[in-house]
This record gives structure tokens, C-alpha cells and sequence, in this order.
């Protein structure tokens, strides 16, 4: 858990979230599957103008209406209310009714038009003699609206077969324009500008795409009944863009760190010209050494601050206007450098940066790491002025980095955990969206 005092924003107490249901009802056509989808009103106070599912918040009557509705054995109370939330605001919305008539066929346009949206709606379809299809209303995936945005809901997306002979109606107020779409179609629709939808049914779309029916969406809920993900996404700039995440994609772990309470401040692009900022007493410099082997660059951390001085972990390669750019970033306060492993894109740097600190006050910053092995590759050789121990702790001001000796990429790789803020620098065994490279017979 990192130190309230090392973070680089103002701590702010995201907006609460409203419990809400949305469900998508779906349709097998000859293209596959199809979804219904409704615009929403251009003065909505959230998405205006944006293509949704039906949906909206939970009233208490939801939740006192199960003894009108048909459930699963598998089927909670919570996603029962859920379910049930969805069925009401999809008759509201568009005059769709997931129920069952007393002959236990589903409802018909018949008895849709003799109910009347704008009135409570449990109690009529008690009056009609029909009960609610919550048991085929299965959870496919759990949304938390993201913490930057005023307005935020905490909602399932509910998945359910259209009725048959049911024919969609807006109600003209909070919903227009009903429309039939594949999940890809309107996936490109929205790339070409002209279909409006927001990132979690943009998401949502996606997952759906590679379903071939119905049936096998439904089937894939109900396994566990429980949603087949959850997320709740982060946002940051990337080229000049917003740009939001989910949990699985890798610029979501650096945005929990860097704005935690989902400030959307906080600038992906990898940094050759200037360090990035990560905490107060982290920061990041991309060497200019990008490959096949090193993605964008070689990534230099420091670890400190401008009273304690600063441990340089990985300098990289020995380019003098990279090591120039970390000695002035640090004013020349570097009391350690550490090389996590030997490779070329990673120790070189070590003792040039070292001789820029000639002359300091504090005196040489001394080399650390781990000799190469004598299975090290010809090019791969690093000698450091001290041999570190595994579990061994160096120490600037109140920052701890405990040395880790974790070979496999390379006999002689080292993490280093930062025990005081819950942080791991991981060389080379943890790479930004790929797996690591394991080359015997130093590796291994």
C-alpha cells in the first residue's frame, strides 16, 4: 500500500454509486446475433445522446417484488432484484415485457397493451395474471462506473432472449430510435462516428462479438451465474487522447498508482525526453533504445527524494544523453545505482553515470548488483563494486528497497521491492504485455 504522503495528488473522495440494472436483449438472425439497442435523450444528464441498453436505477419495489417473479435455483436475491429492475425499465422504456402468462407462454403484444408504463408496474402485471421471466435473465458482466466522473453507477449488464412477437417502442422521453445491430456493426459504426456509445457498452460489444448465437451467450452465463467479469475502468492521456482501461490491460496498474482516486491527470506515453513522475519518490526515464527486445525503450527508475538522495535502478545502455538526463533529473543526488540483471539494455550505463557523480559530496556512487555468471553471454558481462545478498535492504531516508534474487531471465537478475510503499521493480521478469525471454543457459 503506498504512503498517503508519497502520492502526487490530493486525496478526493470519488462520487458514490447508484444501484442500477441494464439488459441486453438479444436476437439470433442469419448474420448472428443481434442486440437492442436505444438512443438515449440528447438532455440525459449522463451519456446524452449515447446508444445504450435499457436499463436504470433499482427502486425499492424491485426488491419487493420477488414473490411476483420466477427465479433460478442458482439465482440470488441480489441478482434477482437485479433482473427484475431490468424487466420493469425495459417495459418503461420500450414496451418489451419479459413475463409469463398463466398458460406459462410468454407475454404478447396482447397483453403488453393492457398495461401502462407510466403506472406501477409489479402490481399490473399481477393484475394481468403474469408473472416475471427473472429466471431467464441471466448476469453477464458487472460494471462500476469510473471514479472520475460526476455521476457513477454500480450496475450489472443482464443478458435475455427478446420475447418473440414483441415489437420495440420508445417511450420517446428517456429513449428513441430502437434498432437492431450486430455487436461488430455497431462496433464500426461507432469508429466511423455515427453511433455514439460509451466505453463500457463499447466493452461489452466486444466480448459479445465472438458468440455465435444466443444460446451460447446464455450458456456461458449460467455456468456460474455470477458475471463474467467486472471492471471498473481508469482513465489517463495517451497521444494526446483520453483514453480509458480495464483491470487485465497493463496502463491500469500505473494509473491506480499514479491517481489512485481516478484523477484523469496522469500522461502514458513513454518518456525519453523527461523523467515521468510516479510517486514522489519514483520516477521513470525511457532510455531511447527501442527493439524487438526492449519494446519502447529500457526503463531507468530512481527511488528517493532530494533529501535522502536517490538509488538509480537500471541506468540502461550507455547512451551519455540519457545518463546526462537522469544525473541533472537527480541534481547529481545519487547515492546507489543498481542493475537488476546484466544484459546490455541495462548495465552499461552503470559506471559512466557513476563517473558524472565524480566529484560530489556524498562520494562515488557505488555499483550494485550481481556479477554476471559463467554462463553469461560474451556481451553480457557486468562486474558491480559490491555483490548483493538475497533479502538484503538498501536504504535512502525513509525508502527501502529489499534485494530479491529471482534468476530465470538471467542467473544473475535481482528484483527489488520498495517494502515501505508496495512496490516491485522487476527488471526483466514482468514486461509490458508479453512474457519474458528465458535463454539457456544463463537463463533458466
Amino acid at each position: 500500500m503506498v504512503r498517503p504522503q508519497q502520492q502526487l495528488h490530493p486525496q478526493r473522495e470519488p462520487a458514490a454509486t447508484r444501484p442500477a440494472a441494464t439488459v441486453l436483449l438479444l436476437r439470433d438472425s442469419a448474420q448472428g446475433i443481434e442486440v437492442l439497442m436505444t438512443r438515449r435523450s440528447l438532455t440525459a444528464s449522463f451519456a446524452p445522446g449515447a446508444y445504450v441498453f435499457p436499463g436504470g436505477g433499482i427502486d425499492a419495489l424491485d426488491a419487493a417484488s420477488h414473490g411476483q417473479a420466477l427465479r433460478r435455483s442458482t439465482q440470488s436475491d441480489l441478482h434477482l432484484t437485479q433482473a427484475i429492475a431490468a424487466i420493469r425499465e425495459s417495459f418503461e422504456e420500450l414496451g418489451v415485457l419479459l413475463a409469463y402468462r398463466a398458460d406459462q407462454r410468454m407475454a404478447t403484444a396482447q397483453d403488453i397493451a393492457l398495461l401502462d408504463r407510466r403506472q406501477p408496474f409489479a402490481a399490473q402485471c399481477t393484475a394481468q395474471g403474469l408473472k416475471l421471466a427473472a429466471d431467464q435473465v441471466y448476469v453477464l458482466a458487472h460494471w462500476i462506473t469510473d471514479r472520475d466522473l460526476p455521476k457513477r453507477f454500480d450496475v450489472p449488464f443482464l443478458v435475455a432472449r427478446m420475447p418473440e412477437d414483441q415489437t420495440p417502442v420508445a417511450d420517446e422521453s428517456e429513449q428513441f430510435e430502437p434498432v437492431w445491430v450486430r455487436p461488430a456493426d455497431a462496433l464500426k459504426r461507432h469508429e466511423a462516428g455515427d453511433f455514439f456509445i460509451i466505453f463500457p457498452t463499447i466493452r461489452t460489444l466486444q466480448r459479445l462479438t465472438p458468440f455465435a448465437n444466443v444460446q451460447a451467450v446464455l450458456d456461458a452465463c449460467a455456468v456460474n451465474d455470477e458475471p463474467l467479469w467486472t471492471s471498473c475502468p481508469r482513465a489517463g492521456w495517451l497521444a494526446g487522447k483520453e483514453e480509458r482501461y480495464m483491470e487485465h490491460e497493463a496502463p491500469y496498474g500505473e494509473l491506480a498508482l499514479t491517481s489512485p482516486d481516478g484523477q484523469v491527470v496522469h500522461h502514458l506515453d513513454w518518456q525519453s525526453d523527461h523523467p515521468v513522475a510516479l510517486l514522489k519518490n519514483v520516477q521513470r526515464l525511457t532510455a531511447p533504445n527501442p527493439g524487438v527486445m526492449t519494446g519502447p525503450g529500457t526503463n531507468t527508475y530512481w527511488v528517493g527524494d532530494p533529501h535522502s538522495g536517490y538509488i538509480v535502478i537500471d541506468p540502461g545502455p550507455a547512451d551519455p544523453g540519457h545518463l546526462d538526463k537522469i544525473w541533472r533529473a537527480t541534481s547529481g543526488q545519487i547515492r546507489m545505482i543498481v542493475c537488476t540483471h546484466s544484459h546490455l539494455d541495462h548495465s552499461p550505463g552503470a559506471k559512466p553515470l557513476q563517473a558524472l557523480c565524480q566529484g560530489a559530496s556524498h562520494g562515488l556512487p557505488p555499483v550494485l548488483g550481481l556479477p554476471s555468471a559463467s554462463t553469461a553471454n560474451a556481451q553480457s558481462q557486468f562486474t558491480p563494486d559490491r555483490s548483493l545478498a538475497h533479502g538484503e535492504i538498501l536504504k535512502v531516508g525513509e525508502h527501502s528497497l529489499k534485494v530479491l534474487h529471482t534468476p530465470g531471465h538471467a542467473a544473475n537478475h535481482l528484483c527489488l521491492a520498495l517494502l515501505e510503499d508496495g512496490l516491485l521493480f522487476s527488471g526483466d521478469h514482468v514486461l509490458n504485455g508479453s512474457t519474458t525471454v528465458i535463454n539457456p543457459p544463463d537463463g533458466g
